[in-house]
């Protein structure tokens, strides 16, 4: 495609919220080495992409400016780079893009063959596009607290905070797929999908899935089992300290701060679920490229239900 260009949204430094974000028109990338070209078809906001534009990730994120932000795609491959096998063009897939070269937010992307997937024909882009970091977080999330997805776990019991979010929403699914007892919490705009704090049944929490921010450890503590886990998915510096306190003590019961990493079995994994009807993208909202910045604004609010989209 040389010479051909296309629309991005893009910003040129920290800071500045949605108002930041440029509309502009800009050569379309080319695939290197193990990289496929997608022509977008639909992107999921995270709240790691305004966090990254915030600069809560420098200096090492973004690399460089201008950067077009966003990571989780889903669209049809139009070109393959060197040494690539697995994919050809026409192929439908879902991509987690690579952190440090972004490129969601914009009509075509380079994806890394390491991170794509195949879509199936059952499933939406739209659908596909919310899995790649909300969904493979929350499969990680309670596999990191014991869940089995095989049919052999025990039906421990489970306590899931700001479970109407991205992620809480996928954890509260895959959960019950693995045949735990689901507590779920949200905030009080979306109390219909959550409950209390304490488990209903009295039993105290084998594992929390903490998708929240706000909430410390003394909080989760009291109600643990005796070897219980709090996996921790957005940690603060707090909560890093105390994970290494309980370690040091040797504490059974345990706070684990989680940095998912997307493997590309999750991904083939959740896919099938959703082609299964056994998992559902729940959509907030979804908004066209030329409204990307409407959606932006609505991720950074933090009261969505499920995911938000950006459609090409």
């Amino acid at each position: 495609m040389a010479g051909a260009t296309m629309r991005a949204v893009q910003y040129h430094g920290y800071g500045g919220g949605a108002a930041a974000l440029k509309h502009v028109e800009i050569p379309v990338p080319s695939p290197k080495k193990d990289e496929v070209l997608l022509k977008v078809e639909a992107a999921s906001i995270n709240p790691v992409d305004w966090k990254i534009q915030k600069g809560m990730l420098r200096p090492f994120l973004p690399p460089k400016f201008p950067f077009i932000p966003v990571t989780d795609v889903a669209g049809e491959i139009v070109n393959v780079g060197s040494g690539v096998t697995s994919f050809k063009p026409g192929d439908k897939v879902l991509s987690l893009l690579a952190f440090g070269q972004g490129g969601g937010l914009a009509e075509y992307a380079v994806a890394p063959t390491s991170q794509t997937v195949e879509r199936l024909p059952e499933v939406s882009a739209a659908e596909a596009a919310g899995l790649p970091i909300a969904a493979t977080t929350a499969l990680q999330s309670l596999k990191r607290g014991g869940a089995k997805f095989d049919g052999t776990g025990n039906p421990a019991n489970v306590l899931i905070t700001a479970a109407s979010g991205g992620v809480g929403l996928y954890a509260v699914q895959l959960a019950k797929l693995a045949n735990l007892h689901v507590t779920a919490t949200c905030g009080a705009r979306n109390i219909e999908l959550g409950a209390s704090l304490k488990s209903p049944s009295g039993k105290k929490y084998d594992c929390v899935v903490h998708c929240a921010v706000g909430i410390g450890w003394s909080t989760f503590e009291p109600n643990l089992s005796p070897n219980g886990n709090v996996i921790d998915i957005t940690p603060n510096f707090s909560a890093i300290l105390n994970s290494a306190i309980k370690k040091l003590t040797f504490s059974k019961k345990q706070l684990v701060p989680l940095l998912a990493i997307p493997k590309k079995e999750d991904l083939k994994y959740l896919v099938e679920l959703v082609k299964e009807g056994k998992l559902k993208t729940v959509i907030d909202s979804k908004y066209p490229l030329s409204k990307a910045e409407e959606a932006w604004a609505k991720s950074i609010e933090g009261h969505a239900t499920g995911k938000i989209i950006v459609e090409m």
